[in-house]
């Protein structure tokens, strides 16, 4: 027989008060989130008719993924960071704030502090014996117009799919820089081609999206910060073209725009011109395009927490 007790005055009442909703301490913020939180937590016990073994799993699930610090690899593939972008979007296009490069997930593997480069940088620290890439773009407003100064701050993963500082065998900001555009408002990177990953088989994420029938991989992607004054700070990335995941990103990041093609190229002596060693390399060239910032804050990144080298 179900039973429900949400709705009761003595319940509400005691929730408020485990909230702090009775007390002038603390933040009202948090009150009422918390207060939300968990008065939609003892409705789905209600309506799911949540056994105590599946509460006491679920304690414990949030433990364990705590313990390997998975819960932005959790969140990516629930498809809750997508969201974020989408309500962003819906956001935007009420506000009539349209073009420039589309917006997608950060995920969770940025480090900040990377070393800056003027125009052009070499990302990898020689060690992995992937395709080189010679990565290059602009950075332009909605008019084309070339945006000198921009800071274009990328990151990617090696041939394994792992990434510096999360992956003690990398050295330190390897295959993570900031470049300076130019006058032109030209980026120019060196690096190799990166792989994509799948989440760790013995994860918590993949435990729950094996219960849900889903794999866990991603597509070979390069993630980019593009900041510059006067101007939105773009989170965005791009998939590889090509890559069997391209459109089936268990993060759901890939979004139309956001697809870089890939160019082998065969010649001693353009990868001599780029310089590279051997003959072989890829090309990726990639535009991206800022809009104006016309509200305070628009020019910084979110403040969410993360990695300090």
């Amino acid at each position: 027989m179900s039973i429900k007790l949400s709705h009761t005055e003595s319940v509400q009442n005691f929730f408020k008060e485990v909230s702090g909703l009775t007390n002038d301490q603390g933040s009202p913020r948090m009150k009422a989130l918390v207060n939300r939180i968990l008065m939609d937590s003892i409705r789905i016990i209600e309506d799911m008719e949540v056994t105590t073994e599946e509460f006491w799993k679920a304690v414990d699930y949030l433990n364990r993924m705590g313990a390997r610090s998975e819960a932005g690899l959790l969140v990516a593939g629930l498809g809750l960071e997508h969201y974020l972008d989408l309500l962003l979007d819906a956001k935007d296009e009420a506000a009539g704030l349209l073009g420039g490069t589309p917006r997608t997930i950060e995920g969770p593997l940025y480090v900040a502090g990377a070393p800056m480069s003027e125009g052009e940088a070499r990302m990898d620290d020689g060690t992995d014996p992937g395709t080189p890439m010679y990565l290059h773009g602009r950075v332009v407003d909605v008019y084309g117009k070339p945006v000198a100064g921009a800071v274009v701050d990328l990151w990617h993963a090696n041939t394994k799919g792992t990434y510096s500082y999360f992956d003690s065998s990398q050295s330190e900001f390897n295959l993570r820089r900031r470049i300076v555009t130019d006058a032109d408002g030209r980026y120019r990177a060196r690096s190799i081609v990166p792989s994509g990953y799948g989440c760790p088989p013995d994860g918590t994420t993949q435990e729950v999206l094996n219960l849900l029938g889903r794999h866990g991989n991603r597509p070979a992607h390069i993630h980019f910060f593009i900041s510059a004054p006067g101007y939105r700070h773009l989170t965005t990335q791009i998939n590889l073209a090509g890559d069997e995941y391209l459109w089936d990103d268990f993060a759901y990041a890939t979004r139309e725009g956001l697809i870089g093609d890939v160019t082998f190229i065969e010649s001693e002596a353009a990868a001599r011109d780029h310089g590279f060693q051997g003959q072989r390399f890829a090309e990726v060239n990639f535009d991206f395009q800022l809009q104006s910032a016309t509200a305070p804050g628009a020019e910084q990144r979110n403040a969410r927490p993360r990695a300090l080298q």
